[in-house]
């Protein structure tokens, strides 16, 4: 199972998860696991010169960036195509659901074979607000997103809260509910062959809590947490705005990072050894950090060259030539080369690949 992450600007995300499980400073050493590391880290984050703030190609464990919102369910689906045993866990903001991408994204299940490939999990984060406006989908009531689901072929599951010590045992509870699905789901279908499949009802998780959830509960007597005003910076603090630090460092330390960390800075043990080990760490999974590709045979495309030499002697349309080419590779490559296109295979004379495989 590995993570993408979908709504904007959520590298923090990733970045902080895999800093905390050591892979981070595996990855980059000088990102070291305590104080003096923790500190570099904050400062590059978001920084010229430093990392970004989206999952960007160097954040370990990323397939998907999150800066343009409304990919993450359709990159989630082409990493299980042909790898069944993997289940891509997509987070889904409110906001980006609203794409025309993301709005499309939900077919997707229409293509995923039960038997032959893995499963998408999508989580869809319903906080209520986008930078300044509501969002359309957390204004629905269950029983409608029940009945928008399941018309496109999904199974939601519901969880909802404000309390954290509340949400996070349910949380866990729903995702084990889902995995369970989507285990019963393959168990059912790989029962028989890829051709008697049919497309089931995979679950996804609903999920309902506060925007800018357990930050300050207001600022200069206007609401944060549960508000769009949590989007970006809750307490204005800076190097040249020091007035409102002690609002921020009262807010960070309701975290109460000194049960987290020791005195040097580093992940208390009792913490670090519940957490995954190796290539189980969301971030060190091989499929997220290309360990499971499999080398393409490239076939001899100088057989479908055309001789140029005497211009105008010989009529060829590019594409049509260029097809047979990709013909071959189709055949070559049976398990791990796919074409993907909307309605125009044959407009741009593609025809050749179907004499190869059926759409």
């Amino acid at each position: 199972m590995f993570y993408i992450e979908g709504p904007g600007h959520g590298g923090q995300v990733m970045v902080s998860n895999s800093y905390l499980d050591g892979s981070y400073t595996e990855l980059y050493p000088q990102i070291t696991q305590d104080e003096a590391g923790f500190k570099q880290l904050c400062k590059i984050f978001s920084f010229p010169g430093g990392i970004a703030s989206h999952a960007a190609p160097e954040t370990p464990g990323s397939i998907h960036e999150g800066g343009e919102l409304g990919y993450s369910l359709s990159h989630a689906t082409g990493a299980v195509l042909d790898n069944p045993n993997v289940i891509a866990a997509a987070v889904i903001g409110d906001g980006e659901a609203e794409t025309g991408p993301l709005a499309a994204g939900w077919f997707s299940n229409t293509f995923i074979n039960p038997v032959n490939d893995g499963a998408v999990l999508p989580i869809l984060y319903l906080n209520g607000g986008k930078i300044h406006n509501p969002t359309i989908l957390a204004r629905r009531t269950d029983e409608e997103l029940t009945q928008y689901f399941n018309g496109l072929g999904w199974d939601p599951i519901f969880v909802e809260g404000t309390d954290p010590k509340e949400v996070h045992p349910l949380m866990a509870a729903k995702l084990d509910e889902a995995i369970e699905k989507i285990q019963a789901i393959q168990k059912e279908a790989r029962s028989k062959s890829a051709e008697e499949a049919t497309m089931p009802h995979w679950p996804v998780l609903v999920v309902r809590t506060p925007k800018g959830w357990t930050g300050p509960k207001e600022w200069n007597h206007e609401p944060i947490e549960g508000g769009f005003r949590a989007h970006q910076v809750p307490i204005p603090v800076s190097g040249e705005a020091m007035e409102h630090i002690d609002a921020l460092v009262d807010w960070l330390k309701s975290y109460r990072p000194e049960e987290l960390f020791d005195e040097n800075g580093k992940l208390v043990e009792e913490i670090a050894a519940i957490s995954p080990k190796g290539p189980r760490r969301m971030s060190m999974n091989p499929i997220t950090n290309a360990g499971v590709v499999k080398p393409m045979e490239i076939t001899d495309w100088t057989k479908h060259a055309i001789d140029t030499s005497k211009p105008g002697a010989i009529q060829k349309q590019d594409m049509i030539e260029f097809g047979k080419f990709a013909a071959d590779l189709v055949k070559a490559n049976p398990d791990n080369f796919r074409i993907f296109g909307p309605d125009e295979t044959k407009s741009i004379r593609l025809n050749e690949v179907f004499k190869a495989t059926n759409r």
